[in-house]
């Protein structure tokens, strides 16, 4: 295992996609664990889904009291990045700020070039230049210590060898969601090489859990058997899926923080690019109509549908999408080698926390 290099106990973290499902798990996980944490927050608060899920999730952060600062703006714009950046002084960034989902890139690419390109260029700048202009001499601040960011496991493509290893060559992506998450792994390796910036690509792997994207397959599925309308399973539910709790996403983030790939001096005198991609997933992918079944025997037992629900009524088997993929399956062999860690909660578990939230959260509104 690697030895944790960053103290994040007083220290400034500005997390980028605050608003958003990891963001503001992990946010709120930094302030759980570490004192004397400060906490800065970028998030548009873009309508791609539910805006009053966002503020829920906000509300809950700000409730805790503690050194806790929002702003509403968007990565894409460079002088707020700047501005950001020059005023709190941030040591560890995390970048999950990005347009995200397979099917949306098709017909909206705009968006994902916008934040997910230019925003994530933004961050880069901002992070050189943090370690260029540093003003060690008055208060100490060195610059920005590691940037860790979001990837996806989408940048694996149709890529047929399984488990997906990051040592696999990720050169043919089905979906310009997938071309722009590869671009930032480019991009953070050509700026770790120039730069000497610390960064570290993690890619997550079907994320699910309490109070999550509402366009992912689980919640889409909720909502509409909720209101009794049919479910399209796609690919005639012959897909599988390394669906991974949110929680165990945001400890593998939290773990990963902690430890900045180290500089070094290659043999020519220049930096070795101080730099890392790994893979967090369940290790353990699920076939859909497993998951299907899961979820509806979870939403049964939470309230949320009655026990004699006619499933198979709402039920339709349809082909594959364009865009997507048959099977993600996560080799998370470094992960555990270097920080001693997996993900593990069963998907039953998850399933069961996030019908009980919905539950709780929809019981009244629906």
């Amino acid at each position: 295992m690697v030895n944790n290099n960053i103290a994040l106990e007083g220290k400034t973290v500005l997390v980028t996609g605050a608003a958003g499902f990891i963001g503001s798990n992990l946010v709120l996980r930094l302030f759980k664990n570490f004192k004397d944490i400060k906490v800065i927050g970028i998030d548009s608060v873009t309508d791609y889904y539910d805006v009053s899920l966002k503020r829920e999730r906000l509300a809950g952060i700000a409730a805790l009291g503690r050194d806790w600062t929002f702003i509403e703006e968007s990565i894409a714009d460079r002088a707020c990045v700047d501005r950001v950046f020059a005023e709190y002084k941030p040591s560890v960034v995390v970048n999950l700020a990005a347009q995200a989902g397979v099917r949306y890139s098709i017909t909206n690419p705009d968006a994902y070039i916008e934040s997910n390109l230019i925003g994530f260029y933004n961050i880069l700048e901002a992070c050189r230049h943090s370690l260029e202009r540093n003003d060690a001499g008055s208060d100490g601040y060195q610059g920005v210590e590691h940037l860790v960011y979001a990837s996806s496991s989408s940048v694996y493509g149709s890529n047929k060898k399984v488990p997906y290893s990051t040592d696999d060559k990720v050169d043919n992506p089905v979906s310009l969601y997938a071309a722009t998450k590869k671009s930032n792994e480019l991009m953070a390796h050509a700026y770790s090489k120039l730069y000497n910036i610390p960064s570290t690509g993690l890619r997550f792997f079907t994320v699910y859990g309490p109070a999550g994207r509402p366009d992912m397959a689980y919640f889409g599925f909720t909502n509409k058997l909720r209101e009794g309308k049919t479910i399209q399973i796609f690919n005639y539910g012959n897909c599988k899926r390394d669906f991974t709790y949110v929680d165990d996403i945001v400890e593998g983030v939290v773990r990963v923080m902690q430890h900045a790939p180290e500089k070094q001096t290659g043999e020519d005198g220049l930096p070795v690019p101080p730099y890392m991609v790994y893979n967090i997933g369940n290790n353990s992918p699920e076939n859909l109509l497993d998951f299907v079944t899961i979820l509806q025997e979870e939403l049964i037992a939470a309230g949320v549908l009655p026990a004699d629900y006619d499933f198979e009524a709402h039920k339709e088997l349809v082909p594959m999408q364009p865009g997507d993929v048959p099977v993600t399956y996560a080799d998370t062999t470094p992960l555990e080698r270097d920080f001693g860690f997996r993900p593990s909660t069963p998907l039953r578990q998850g399933l069961r926390a996030f019908a009980q939230w919905y539950a709780e959260y929809y019981g009244t509104k629906l």
